[in-house]
């Protein structure tokens, strides 16, 4: 028996929020007129989002009170690709310049980190990688501690050294650093930001030296940070899909392999992974401490 919880008045937004909570293991389906919306009267254009069952009901409210509130949130359309299903939203009333520029402002920190990696490459591409390099690298503990050049330690994830990584890095963050910030705030982003730049360097520094550079092992960390974040905490609204995830632990673990075409910073990629993954099981326990106490 299906069990209506929420009325929504547009199908699409109907079918992602469906497909959403199917994916967070909460059967969902949708009820009401034809995909078209041909019904006549107003009730008759409502469609209902039903659950299978009334388990978790809390979880399922907090998870619909989040898709009242970013309904066009990547996280919705991505279920529904990881389901199979193709959900066409709403076309856009604004110019692709104004969306993007809307997007830009909801996730300003991300935007940051993008336009200055951005800027580094194109640099890079006019000739003035050297000077970059020189200015931006990693040097050893002992030398930073002498020359007080402390900004090194965050430098290197603003140097790529191909278009492929400079592509890769930069979409993946694009995606999981938007979702971080867009959910829990800039001041989160930035505090994984930091903290998974520092350790992915300075332990890439010491198992192979100052030579490296990329964002990679910030990408791994947000990687890591929503991956853990939406299993111990699936109604703050982030996740990933199992597909996702499988892919990039797999680039990991061929790093180590040395069949690649490019010399990956196995090191900063790895320990970056650990630290977004700590710093999500950090923030879960304290927020359950919190309610403990509240």
């Amino acid at each position: 028996m299906a069990h209506p919880i929420l009325t929504i008045r547009h199908h699409s937004y109907a079918h992602l929020l469906a497909n959403y909570l199917t994916s967070q293991g909460h059967p969902a389906v949708v009820q009401g007129p034809d995909k078209n919306g041909d019904a006549t009267t107003a009730d008759s254009k409502a469609y209902q989002v039903c659950l299978q069952d009334l388990n978790n009901i809390e979880e399922v409210k907090a998870i619909c009170d989040a898709f009242l509130q970013q309904p066009n949130h990547p996280r919705y359309q991505q279920a529904a690709w990881q389901t199979g299903e193709q959900v066409t939203m709403p076309a856009s009333s604004g110019r692709s310049a104004a969306t993007l520029l809307h997007r830009a402002k909801q996730a300003p920190f991300t935007t940051v980190v993008l336009l200055l990696c951005s800027v580094s490459y194109a640099l890079s591409l006019l000739g003035l990688f050297p000077e970059l390099y020189y200015s931006l690298t990693m040097q050893p503990l002992s030398t930073l501690a002498a020359n007080h050049q402390w900004w090194r330690l965050v430098g290197p994830v603003f140097l790529h050294f191909s278009a492929l990584h400079f592509i890769f890095n930069l979409l993946w963050w694009s995606m999981l650093g938007a979702q971080i910030e867009r959910t829990l705030g800039i001041f989160v982003l930035l505090l994984v930001f930091i903290v998974s730049a520092v350790a992915s360097n300075i332990g890439q520094l010491l198992v192979s030296g100052p030579s490296f550079g990329g964002l990679s092992g910030v990408v791994y960390a947000v990687l890591g940070f929503v991956w853990w974040l939406g299993w111990l905490r699936p109604q703050w609204g982030l996740g990933l899909s199992n597909s996702i995830v499988g892919f990039m632990l797999v680039w990991l673990v061929l790093g180590y392999t040395d069949v690649l075409w490019v010399n990956m910073a196995n090191t900063a990629h790895t320990v970056g992974l650990i630290s977004g993954c700590a710093l999500a099981a950090i923030m879960a326990l304290g927020s359950r401490r919190h309610q403990h106490v509240a």
